[in-house]
């Protein structure tokens, strides 16, 4: 790798970027699924940053519970800080806290990159929620909130739901999908919406992400077997359906067949998001 490395650098001569570190990462047998995903969310900058971020905020404490989050925090720490601007990396510490966490990884069988992506985003938004909620418990437990003549001031109303908790992980990645249906008959539209961390798409010959993008946002006519009852009419009817993106955020992970592929929003140039609304 020391010798492609630096025909690499002499590759990019004054085009390498500035700060920038390429490091490989060395595979443990099967954890090429892993290695990938850590490149792809390595190179996701606006991530990156955020998690360097909280590395230097949460390594004084000193006592910081070891997890998947701290662990992928030091593996970006040490790439990061490197001298040199290419060469290998064992990121020895993630994989065995992987291992140790999901019995799934334990095996020497080749895993989904999509499957490990979904898990670790969502391990990564658990440990933030909970150390969020223990800050938040230990605030209030050292300051009591202000009683009122109706009882605690920060107490909420009956039947007021709080709102989710937004982690830095939602921000980069998180958006908000709308599946719309409309009857033929009445013309009732029902939207219902839901979140979403990465997009599946149907793969067309010689087709951009933009036209894939925009397949996808297509509207299908659900008619014969596929009818669905509408509460109006109070009867199986013909819909028009379609899904759009209505939330959108700064990098997408977008699933092609067997290929993953991370889609920045600095690439707005050759890649075109179609919002609903």
């Amino acid at each position: 790798m020391g010798a492609a490395g630096s025909k690499l650098e002499k590759a990019l001569g004054d085009q390498f970027p500035e700060g920038e570190r390429y490091f490989g990462l060395e595979n443990f047998g099967n954890t090429c699924y892993c290695n990938s995903v850590l490149q792809a969310l390595y190179f996701c900058v606006p991530f990156r940053e955020q998690l360097l971020e909280y590395y230097a905020s949460n390594k004084s404490t000193g006592d910081a519970e070891e997890n998947l989050l701290t662990c992928l925090a030091d593996l970006f720490t040490q790439i990061s800080s490197q001298k040199k601007k290419t060469g290998v990396i064992a990121p020895k510490r993630f994989v065995q806290r992987l291992k140790k966490q999901n019995e799934l990884f334990r095996s020497y069988m080749h895993q989904d990159a999509h499957e490990f992506l979904n898990f670790l985003l969502n391990e990564l938004v658990d440990i933030l929620e909970k150390e969020a909620k223990a800050v938040k418990s230990d605030t209030e437990t050292s300051s009591p909130p202000e009683n009122t003549a109706n009882g605690s001031k920060s107490a909420l109303p009956n039947g007021v739901l709080k709102e989710p908790l937004v982690t830095w992980v939602h921000k980069n990645f998180q958006g908000i999908l709308t599946n719309e249906t409309r009857c033929l008959q009445c013309e009732t539209v029902t939207a219902r919406d839901e979140t979403f961390f990465d997009l599946s798409l149907d793969i067309e010959q010689n087709s951009s992400i933009t036209s894939c993008l925009k397949n996808f946002s297509s509207t299908e006519t659900l008619n014969a077997e596929d009818k669905f009852f509408c509460d109006k009419c109070c009867r199986q009817v013909i819909l028009l359906a379609s899904s759009g993106i209505c939330s959108s955020m700064d990098v997408y992970f977008i699933e092609w067949l067997t290929m993953l592929v991370l889609v920045s929003a600095t690439w707005s140039r050759t890649v075109s998001v179609p919002l609903t609304h």
